[in-house]
């Protein structure tokens, strides 16, 4: 009767499990829905960093309907299912461990090529609409002007030979304001982006560990009911 017990407590701690990750999933979903809003413009990340609110919200989806098949397999008592289960959850955990290292080491890249796509987007400005809009909503948004520097636009005509800047980084919009340097953002444009991830970390790493700690809380009691069922013992 103990083991029957104990095989009783793990197939409903899989289902609170479950419910749980379900839960995570739908965070996951809603923080790479979140990061999209906040971008505007998903092309500014293109190269390295297109694709960062996508796969959150993929993995999302993943962990979503895993969610749904541990359920079924542990309803079902069903060996087969529930190694399936864990077999998926120990893949997932791997890849997430994978995409940190990944995020980490290769970091200063991933800026370097968002500074370029900017000063890209800079350059074309007047030949492309896309890149206008997406300076100027950057602009607007992040109360900034220029990449680097606001001095950034004076490289560029017609800005150079006026020698002022857009009217998306005036503080506020009037005639001929770009021209006077007390009207305008003077912050440079990744420093103030830089600031808003570093101060959006802590809950990213929360959601994060949050995640993680499930995850291996999955891994074990799929284990141990794996092992309840492989030895026949009756958990109903």
């Amino acid at each position: 009767m103990a083991v029957e017990g104990g095989m009783k407590c793990v197939k409903y701690l899989i289902f609170i499990f479950n419910f749980l990750f379900w839960i995570c999933g739908c965070a996951l979903i809603g923080l790479g829905i979140y990061v999209l809003i906040q971008m505007q413009n998903p092309h500014l990340f293109k190269n390295a960093s297109s694709g960062a609110p996508i796969v959150i919200i993929a993995v999302g989806v993943v962990i979503f309907f895993i969610s749904f098949f541990g359920c079924c397999g542990a309803a079902k008592e069903n060996y087969c299912m529930v190694t399936t289960f864990a077999v998926l959850l120990v893949l997932i955990f791997l890849v997430e461990i994978a995409a940190a290292i990944a995020g980490y080491v290769y970091r200063n890249q991933i800026q370097n090529a968002f500074t370029d796509t900017l000063m890209d987007d800079i350059k074309n400005y007047n030949s492309s609409q896309i890149s206008r809009d997406t300076i100027n909503n950057l602009q607007r948004d992040f109360k900034c002007c220029g990449v680097k520097n606001y001095t950034d636009w004076y490289d560029y005509e017609p800005f150079k030979s006026r020698h002022e800047v857009p009217s998306s980084c005036c503080i506020v919009n009037a005639t001929d304001c770009g021209k006077d340097i007390s009207k305008i953002y003077t912050d440079p444009c990744v420093s103030k982006i830089e600031s808003w991830i570093k101060s959006s970390i802590g809950i990213i790493a929360g959601v994060a560990l949050g995640i993680a700690f499930f995850e291996v809380l999955g891994i074990i009691f799929a284990c141990c009911l794996m092992r309840g069922i492989r030895s026949g013992y009756e958990v109903m």
